[in-house]
């Protein structure tokens, strides 16, 4: 068995040099660093039971919702009552009175496979006051200042702003982006990457009409200046990304995929967010032969799959998928799909397709045989 997992190890090692530098024109001694510990970070995050962190969601979630319907039968034919809780994610935060004052009680509610990830709960707060971005030399206050910076951090925003982001906004580890009790938009220009990254937090943005950019000298840390090449138009892309949580995000109408999980990331979850209007949304593992992913681990939890959306809800491959208590409404080809033997546990989903015969296919598995994809373990409940 040990030397199975060394064998693996170093196949894995590999297997992920070339490609987990996509968009790194400069690899330097830096960026070669910061690829071993993402190589270190996957094989910590991994969970070799996964069954368990399955079964933790679901206890939460019937323990929460047994709760709240005892609180609702208190309370019937009252007018007014205590803030109600609907959502077991939401449960740790959304009632507290005073939770601008505890924004970092959030940091306790990563469910699923993000259980555990704290994001900048242990920095200082950074408040965000200038929308303006310099890609070089990022200004004190601004976004890509405070995500740049090597040292944990919760940043909030001093008011509500639209930011347009000239590059692609790279994240470093041990951050949370918390956008509760402003409108931030980030639109009409690049996304949002975070690679070669752990332990991150990206709440209650609005991220939509991202396009692709051209690339360039693009601070990446603030002691890390180098040249990438273009970005593909992704609104939030995951490279060799461990321990993120994304969560009560609203994404529609990018360039190329709404969120792309890919390369060597695990231990992710995405939940409480509204998908609408886009064609490739959910994409996780970019390729059938990489052979890292399958550490890949991901929980899809109450998310709203709404109005324009045509597939990849997700689209999964070689890892482990937990899709649960979403709701599918008027797809326009498929819902979840997969290849090369994914683990796909699908549980509580509501999935309402249009009424058009070829809108109605709610699983997908490309264009393989049945005799190619029969032992593929794929639940729905």
């Amino acid at each position: 068995i040990a030397g199975y997992s060394y064998s693996w190890f170093l196949l894995s090692f590999f297997a992920l040099i070339p490609t987990l530098r996509a968009h790194i024109t400069e690899y330097d001694e830096y960026w070669k660093a910061r690829e071993l510990e993402a190589i270190e970070n996957l094989n910590k995050a991994y969970h070799p039971n996964p069954e368990e962190v399955v079964q933790h969601y679901n206890d939460h979630f019937f323990r929460t919702m047994l709760e709240y319907n005892s609180t609702r039968r208190a309370l019937k034919g009252k007018k007014k009552g205590p803030c109600e809780i609907t959502n077991p994610i939401d449960s740790c935060w959304r009632c507290d009175p005073n939770w601008v004052k505890n924004r970092k009680r959030l940091a306790n509610c990563a469910p699923g496979f993000a259980r555990g990830t704290t994001g900048g709960k242990d920095g200082k707060f950074y408040v965000v006051t200038d929308p303006s971005d310099d890609i070089a030399n990022p200004k004190p206050g601004t976004l890509r200042h405070a995500v740049t910076q090597l040292r944990p951090l919760w940043i909030t925003f001093k008011k509500s702003m639209i930011i347009k982001l000239k590059q692609e906004l790279i994240v470093t580890s041990d951050k949370t982006i918390d956008a509760r009790g402003a409108n931030v938009h980030i639109c009409y220009g690049a996304g949002i990457t975070v690679q070669f990254a752990r332990n991150v937090i990206i709440h209650g943005l609005h991220i939509h009409h991202i396009k692709p950019a051209t690339g360039g000298i693009i601070r990446d840390a603030e002691n890390h200046i180098g040249l990438r090449s273009a970005s593909d138009g992704d609104a939030i892309s995951l490279f060799g990304a461990t321990n993120i949580w994304l969560d009560h995000l609203s994404l529609y109408d990018s360039f190329d995929g709404l969120i792309d999980v890919i390369q060597g990331s695990t231990a992710i979850t995405i939940s409480n967010c509204h998908f609408t209007d886009h064609n490739e949304v959910l994409l996780f593992g970019a390729s059938d032969t990489y052979v890292a992913d399958e550490k890949m681990q991901i929980t899809v939890a109450l998310n709203r799959f709404g109005k324009g959306l045509v597939d990849r809800m997700p689209r999964c491959r070689l890892g482990f998928f937990h899709v649960v208590n979403n709701d599918y409404t008027h797809w326009f080809m498929y819902a979840i799909g997969g290849s090369s033997h994914p683990t796909i546990i699908s549980q509580g989903n509501r999935y309402i397709a249009s009424s058009v015969y070829v809108t109605k296919q709610v699983t997908s598995r490309g264009y393989l045989s049945p005799e190619q994809w029969k032992e593929w373990n794929w639940v729905s409940q």
